[in-house]
């Protein structure tokens, strides 16, 4: 793919929505996302950048972005700049096709879509497995691990002492999904 393939590509993925910024750098806004696309000056290399959270909400959950950098995201990758994670898609123009650029911007937007609702996923399946893992390493039941969850609900220690007691019930049937999905995968 050639720099000058570039505009005509954009333009068809994404119609007017393609703003050229100047030569080189063009910006896609859309009602659900807005996309920025760089060449080098060079313009031998292409970087295509989407914002996908504040870097302080993302920073809580840096390992699992970073895992998910080694095991999930292809080709694209988060990055941290300008006070922003971002999904980012770089490759050299002479490797780049219109149908592999298309295919990496399809999984940006994925990237844009999940949020950080993955890496928060992930964090949290861990520490329902470190739970796990203690509660067998202590020799306690699901249902016992369950009653202790329970306990420190109504205690307070979890959650929010003004929940309702409906509130604490969703909170525990998510616990118990977690806790069901997950207690026969947990070893000690």
């Amino acid at each position: 793919m050639s720099p000058k393939d570039l505009p005509n590509t954009l333009a068809a993925l994404f119609g007017d929505a393609v703003q050229a910024l100047s030569p080189g750098s063009y910006q896609v806004e859309t009602e659900g996302f807005r996309l920025l696309v760089l060449l080098s000056e060079t313009q031998d290399w292409l970087r295509v950048l989407i914002p996908i959270a504040p870097a302080g909400e993302a920073l809580p959950f840096l390992e699992e972005i970073l895992e998910a950098n080694f095991d999930h995201t292809q080709e694209n990758r988060y990055a941290i700049a300008q006070e922003l994670l971002w999904g980012v898609f770089q490759q050299g123009m002479g490797a780049l096709t219109p149908e592999s650029l298309t295919q990496a911007i399809e999984r940006l937007v994925v990237l844009h879509q999940q949020g950080i609702n993955e890496a928060f996923r992930m964090f949290t399946e861990k520490r329902v497995r470190e739970i796990i893992r203690v509660a067998k390493r202590q020799g306690q039941t699901l249902e016992s691990t369950m009653q202790t969850l329970s306990r420190f609900y109504e205690e307070g220690v979890m959650g929010d002492v003004g929940d309702s007691s409906d509130e604490r019930s969703v909170s525990l049937e998510a616990w118990r999904y977690q806790m069901e999905k997950l207690w026969d995968e947990v070893d000690p």
